[in-house]
C-alpha cells in the first residue's frame, strides 16, 4: 500500500477514468524524476497503478471495446503489448536499489519514453474510438466496472517487485515481448 494518492473513483465515464489515471501517470514520471521527492515511495505508487490500470483495461475496457466494434484486434493487441513494454521498463526502475544513481536516471528516462508513447497511441487509436463508436451508458458502465476492477487490485498490494517479475515473465512467455531487449 503506498501513501501516495492513485484515487479510488467508483463510477464514471471509462474514457475520463482512463484519461485520469493517465495524468497520474504524468504527475508520478514528474516525481521520479524529482531528486528531491520520495522516489522510493513514488515508484511503489506508480508500480501499483501500472499494474492495476493495465490489468483492468485488459481484462474489461479492451474486450468490451472490441465487442462493441469500437477497436479492432489489432488495436487491443498492440495495447497489450505496451503494457508489457512498459512492465518490463519499471521492471527495470524497482530492481534498482538506490534512487540517487545515475542508472535509477537512466531506467526512469526509458520507462517515461514507453509509457508516455503508451498513452499518447491509447487516447488517439482506442480512446477516441471508444468516445466516438460507444454509448453513454455503455460507458458509465464500463466505467464502474473499470474502477471496482482497479480499486481491488490496489487494495489487494499490487505492484509489488514479485508480481512485476512475474507478469514480465508471463509476457515474454506469452510473445508479448522481444527477446532482444
Amino acid at each position: 500500500m503506498t501513501s501516495i494518492d492513485l484515487g479510488r473513483p467508483v463510477q464514471g465515464d471509462v474514457v475520463d477514468l482512463i484519461l485520469d489515471d493517465h495524468r497520474r501517470f504524468e504527475a508520478l514520471l514528474r516525481d521520479l524524476r524529482d531528486s528531491s521527492s520520495d522516489r522510493d515511495a513514488v515508484r511503489q505508487a506508480f508500480a501499483a497503478l501500472h499494474v492495476a490500470h493495465a490489468l483492468a483495461e485488459e481484462k474489461l475496457v479492451y474486450p468490451k471495446l472490441q465487442r462493441k466494434r469500437a477497436v479492432g484486434e489489432h488495436e487491443a493487441e498492440h495495447g497489450e503489448v505496451e503494457h508489457a513494454e512498459g512492465h518490463e521498463a519499471l521492471l527495470a526502475v524497482l530492481e534498482l536499489k538506490g534512487t540517487d544513481t545515475q542508472a535509477f536516471d537512466d531506467a526512469v528516462e526509458e520507462l517515461a519514453g514507453v509509457v508516455n508513447h503508451h498513452l499518447t497511441e491509447e487516447e488517439l487509436s482506442i480512446l477516441n474510438p471508444a468516445r466516438d463508436e460507444v454509448g453513454e451508458q455503455v460507458r458509465a458502465d464500463l466505467g464502474a466496472a473499470f474502477a471496482a476492477e482497479r480499486n481491488r487490485l490496489l487494495d489487494d498490494g499490487c505492484g509489488t517487485l514479485t508480481q512485476v517479475r512475474e507478469i514480465v515473465s508471463a509476457a515474454r512467455h506469452e510473445g508479448l515481448l522481444d527477446d532482444e531487449d
